[in-house]
């Protein structure tokens, strides 16, 4: 495995790749996913999609995003999640960030893995068969040379490719269960109904217990979900016996 790989692994795959894989796992047989992606078309200018890249990490506090080069016709930013979480909460993740971020931009030009259907982004880098040309993670700061043609006419260096994403960071289980609950915020009714959670507040309760229970998640993350507990003073009811 070479460090492209290792760093794909890191961020965003839910298996190992294996060397002869030209379609590593994005989405399990669970439907649990590590990465979202949004693409912004072409015909979107580069100062909305460059707004769009800082505003998730100024507005909402999320880890840079990877951008890359679609290879076709726009500009990918990839999120990475530490932990695996259900494909229900990746669409309303995804759909949070359309709607606090993407409002000003037209419906048709803007498209979110994974879909509904567990299907997901193409893995970057890799050549595009409707175009010949490779999609590729690019330098931020370097975008609006792209803005015109999205894409590498070659193959990019692995080592360049890992050398981009070795510094980026993954969605931590707290940060993500905040996220979960803005997509469906409780209803203020009384203090009494905000101190147990409502239905997204139980998806989260019960997304970050697994994570903290979860021998194979490292143990950094499994502590950092047992801190984002601690809100939840009172435990939802179980549906067992």
């Amino acid at each position: 495995m070479n460090r492209l790989q290792s760093e794909l692994r890191r961020l965003y795959l839910l298996e190992d790749i294996a060397a002869d894989s030209a379609a590593p796992a994005l989405i399990d047989a669970q439907g649990r996913v590590r990465a979202i992606v949004v693409e912004l078309a072409r015909s979107v200018p580069w100062e909305q999609v460059a707004a769009f890249w800082h505003r998730v990490q100024d507005d909402a506090g999320l880890p840079p995003p990877a951008l890359a080069v679609s290879g076709q016709d726009g500009f990918q930013l990839w999120f990475s999640v530490a932990v695996p979480v259900p494909l229900a909460q990746a669409l309303d993740v995804a759909q949070w960030l359309r709607q606090q971020y993407g409002a000003d931009v037209v419906p048709a030009q803007l498209r979110t893995w994974p879909t509904p259907q567990q299907q997901h982004a193409g893995l970057v880098p890799a050549v595009q068969s409707a175009t010949g040309y490779w999609s590729a993670f690019i330098v931020p700061g370097l975008g609006s040379m792209f803005a015109d043609e999205p894409w590498l006419e070659r193959a990019p260096s692995p080592e360049a490719q890992a050398d981009l994403l070795q510094p980026l960071q993954s969605i931590t289980p707290a940060a993500w269960s905040r996220m979960v609950q803005q997509c469906h915020p409780a209803p203020s009714t009384s203090t009494a109904a905000l101190a147990t959670p409502g239905p997204a507040g139980v998806d989260a309760y019960h997304f970050l217990h697994s994570v903290m229970n979860d021998v194979a998640v490292p143990l950094p993350l499994r502590m950092e979900a047992a801190k984002a507990l601690l809100p939840y003073s009172i435990k939802p009811v179980s549906s067992q016996p």
